[in-house]
């Protein structure tokens, strides 16, 4: 039992300092491309001083809709707020990237969408499983991340982009 709570210990630890460790790294240094084929580098991702959300998702990926269709709903109501910008990055490959654009333009969705066709921001990040959210405060520096979506995760959304305003 002891030995049970002490690596439970370690382990908590252990998470919680590579969660401090990566909570002040910035974006890498990756290209993506934008719907209409510019390249744009995630190094100059910003919102003009305020933070900002970079969330991987992909077409196949139900939680994923869930979340920018929420996102969607509440973006005016947070950029009035917050002045926060959304980048929604597709992780979608080459057998599934055709599908982006006709879902974009169907969706309601007013924040930026890109396309990391080859994973090389998916990597660099540590992305695994979409989606997945990360808040960047207004000094460029990740300050939270999350996997996954349930309805309500919205709401934890806005308080910590509401943090990063003070950051």
């Amino acid at each position: 039992m002891k030995m049970t709570r002490r690596l439970f210990l370690a382990c908590a630890i252990f998470l919680a300092s590579a969660f401090c460790t990566y909570a002040q790294q910035t974006l890498p240094s990756v290209d993506v491309k934008t719907l209409d084929g510019k390249t744009v580098n995630a190094k100059d991702f910003s919102n003009e001083g305020k933070p900002f959300v970079v969330t991987f998702w992909a077409t196949w990926c139900k939680p994923c809709l869930m979340e920018l269709n929420t996102i969607a709903e509440n973006y005016e109501d947070w950029q009035n707020e917050t002045g926060v910008k959304v980048y929604a990055v597709s992780i979608d490959d080459s057998r599934t990237q055709s599908k982006v654009s006709p879902l974009v333009n169907s969706s309601e969705w007013e924040f930026e969408v890109l396309l990391d066709g080859n994973s090389e921001l998916k990597r660099a990040m540590g992305v695994n499983n979409p989606p997945h959210c990360f808040v960047v405060n207004g000094k460029g520096e990740i300050v939270w991340q999350h996997v996954g979506f349930a309805p309500g995760d919205e709401s934890h959304l806005l308080e910590e982009i509401k943090k990063a305003l003070q950051n």
